[in-house]
Parts: C-alpha cells; sequence; structure tokens
C-alpha cells in the first residue's frame, strides 16, 4: 500500500483486517517522519497527521472482533506505537489516552460503554482526556468539581498534562462530585466551556499537546457519568497501569530507532572524518563505527524488552478475560516485567541519544538537525515514571514481598 491509500477523512468506509490495517503501517509512517525534525523546531501541531490515522485503522487495531474490529494485539499495539514514535514521537505520545480506552474495550466487550463507542472508534473517533491538576498539595489530588444542576451536572475546574486531548473527538474528566467522592466524565470535545490549549512548555514532546483545559460551566447529562471506568475489575486496573507505563517505553524505543537511523544517514551522506582520524571517510573510522554499532544494540535490547513486556500483557489479557484461576499470577508477571524494564530503558535511551553526537564534531550539533530533540524526548518521558522509584518497588517486592504498588494499580 501507498499514503495515497490513506487520503485524509473522518471515517473508516468499511472495517479492514488485522493484517490489512499492519500492512498499511509502513507507508503512514513514512508519511509522518516527513518534516518531523522541522515541525518540532517550528512547535507545528500535525492535526493533519491524525486525520490521515483515523482513516488507516490503526486507531481501532485493538477493537475485538465480536465488536465489529479487528482483534488486533496488544503486542501489535505497541509496535504500531514503536513504529509511530520512530517517525514523530509526540503523535506516538498524544495517542496514549485513547489506547489506553482502546484497552479497557478490549477488557470489558460486553459493558455498555464499549458498546457504546466501539463503534466511534471504528469511525475514526479518538478519545484522550485530562485528570491531572497542578497547584494541588500532592499529585493525584483532584479539585475539578461535578454539581448537580436540576436534570443535569456543571463541571468546573482546571486540568494539566491533556496529552493528545487537543486531537481528540472524546474528552474524559476526573472531579469530585458534592459528597467529596472522586468520578468521571467522558463529552464531546467541542462541548461549549470545554477550552484545550496548546500551552504545554516542556523541554521535550513538544507535539505531544500535554497542555492544559479549562472546564468553565460544562453541561453534563447523566448518561456521560461515570464512564472512566475506575471501578472495574482490579485486575484490568492493575493491567491497564502497566500497559500506560509501556506506551511510554514504547515511544522511547520509537525514538531510539530514530536515534539509529539519523546517525546511519548523518555518517553516511554528511558527516566528515574527524582530523586526527586515520580514515578519510567518516564511515571508515573506527570510533564512528563503535557508536553507531552501541546505537543499534541498544535499540535491539529496548525493542527486546518491550515486546518480551507486551507479550506478558498479552497473557494478562487473556487471564482476565477468561477469568483464569491463575489470573493474579499473569497479571503480577507483567507489571514486574514492566517495572525492570523501566528501569533500565530511560538508562540505556539517554546514552544512545547522546552517543549519536560521537557520529560527527560540531557540525552534529547544528540546530537545523534538531538532533538533540532525542535526548530531551526521552529524558521528558522518563520524568513520568521515575525508574529510581521502580527500583525499589522492585526491590521492595523482591526482598520483602510488598506488593502495594503492584495492587493498587498505580501510574507513577
Amino acid at each position: 500500500m501507498t499514503v495515497s491509500d490513506f487520503e485524509p477523512r473522518r471515517a473508516v468506509s468499511q472495517p479492514r483486517s488485522r493484517d490489512e490495517i499492519l500492512s498499511g503501517l509502513p507507508a503512514i509512517t513514512e508519511k509522518i517522519a516527513e518534516g518531523a525534525a522541522e515541525r518540532e523546531l517550528a512547535g507545528r501541531l500535525p492535526h493533519e497527521l491524525f486525520d490521515l490515522l483515523r482513516a488507516s485503522g490503526l486507531t481501532a487495531l485493538r477493537i475485538p472482533q465480536n465488536l465489529g474490529g479487528p482483534g488486533g494485539s496488544l503486542s501489535d499495539q505497541v509496535e504500531v506505537t514503536c513504529a509511530l514514535a520512530a517517525a514523530d514521537s509526540g503523535i506516538a505520545h498524544a495517542l496514549r489516552g485513547h489506547f489506553g480506552f482502546l484497552e479497557a474495550i478490549a477488557l470489558e466487550p460486553e459493558s455498555e460503554t464499549s458498546r457504546r463507542f466501539a463503534p466511534e472508534v471504528l469511525a475514526g473517533k479518538l478519545f484522550g482526556g485530562a485528570h491531572m491538576e497542578v497547584g494541588t498539595p500532592r499529585p493525584n489530588m483532584i479539585r475539578t468539581t461535578l454539581r448537580k444542576d436540576a436534570d443535569h451536572y456543571r463541571l468546573t475546574g482546571q486540568k494539566y498534562y491533556a496529552t493528545g486531548a487537543i486531537y481528540a473527538d472524546y474528552t474524559s474528566f476526573s472531579a469530585v462530585d458534592e459528597d467529596g467522592n472522586p468520578t468521571g466524565v467522558m463529552v464531546p470535545a467541542n462541548r461549549d466551556g470545554v477550552s484545550i490549549l496548546d500551552d504545554w512548555d516542556g523541554m521535550g514532546q513538544r507535539l505531544s499537546a500535554s497542555g492544559s483545559v479549562h472546564l468553565e460551566n460544562v453541561r453534563i447529562e447523566p448518561h456521560e457519568l461515570n464512564l472512566l471506568r475506575t471501578g472495574g475489575s482490579p485486575y484490568a486496573r492493575r493491567h491497564n497501569a502497566a500497559r500506560a507505563q509501556l506506551h511510554l517505553m514504547a515511544v522511547v524505543a520509537g525514538i531510539v530507532r530514530n536515534v539509529l537511523s539519523d546517525a546511519v544517514h548523518y555518517v553516511q551522506d554528511q558527516a566528515r572524518s574527524a582530523k586526527h582520524s586515520a580514515s578519510e571517510t567518516a564511515r571508515g573510522d573506527h570510533f564512528v563505527q563503535l557508536a553507531v554499532g552501541e546505537i543499534a544494540a541498544t535499540s535491539h535490547t529496548i525493542d527486546t524488552l518491550i515486546a518480551e513486556t507486551a507479550r506478558k500483557l498479552d497473557a494478562s489479557a487473556a487471564a482476565i478475560l477468561a477469568g483464569a484461576p491463575d489470573v493474579d499470577d499473569l497479571v503480577l508477571a507483567a507489571q514486574l516485567a514492566n517495572s525492570k524494564g523501566q528501569v533500565l530503558i530511560g538508562k540505556l535511551a539517554l546514552q544512545a541519544a547522546q552517543q549519536l553526537f560521537d557520529t560527527g564534531g560540531g557540525s552534529a550539533t547544528s540546530r537545523k538537525r534538531n538532533f538533540d530533540r532525542h535526548w530531551r524526548n526521552i529524558r521528558t518521558l522518563c520524568n513520568h515514571n521515575p525508574a529510581a522509584l521502580r527500583g525499589r518497588v522492585l526491590g521492595d517486592f523482591y526482598l520483602n514481598g510488598t506488593r502495594a504498588d503492584f495492587d493498587e494499580g498505580r501510574v507513577f
């Protein structure tokens, strides 16, 4: 397939099979990669590329077959994330909330929410939202309020880290009700009173649109309440928390693939050998060869860790769906694999991003090449799930059997 097969449109005209959807992935990523470095420098949000994704079927890959979807695996979706991130890490990151919603549908296909929204996903609709708030004494505190108003409700508050919401058709928000109990809503993104801002000021992931949302007296209908799936199976909650963390590391894996690609093309096409080099060309320089070789090995190692964790999460999902007697063991195995990967992947990725500059001299730091975006993006992503905390949780588990963080399904 070519990119021309995926002209941007708002809906998928007919269901596609898993294999057909995945066969179009290389053409999609090729299109997304065009001008990605320049887009990041300019800070231009690529709305048109999300229309391309809507039409590709990739954003509906995880919808189960019994709901009319292609029935792709979580491993499929993780590889899609890696591939998209290798083209543009901001786009892959922005789909984190959407893919989380798809996972909830996949784990609970018979629920009213799943049956209601699966056709919307298949029609190309994207789901995002924002749940975190800034300015609170501690993270995870919610000040956004939901108040009864005659036969409906009113939502008021401020949200931040609205990753991908600016590209979405539906947005979900957490809140507290009049009794202080946690609740949530899902509304069309264009609802009056919902203002999604492109004001993310992080040094990296600039096109993930992870900025703020203003909620001003937003009308909420009764049927739009409690669609955040905050309850339900504790196994599903634990599973999806690990999936949310793995998504970020899959984005990191894609960035490292991009680092390798940039290193190879830079050395082959542009880099000169150093003045003291024994080689007449950069590609013949042993130290440059070593740097590229180590980047390639790092990328392979990260990809292997990501794929292994995704396979364990597939086993976890299957156990949850089947109500298997060993579901707790399988969910925990996936959580442990994910946590171990978290400890190492960021460190390895940052090293690879730094080694890219060892493939050339001062010209490798040229602003127009924007090679520094890789390090900035990785560092920003790693701040979501601190590796030191993850390592401590693992150590406490192996030494003392402590599993509170795993049982609560925490997303750091």
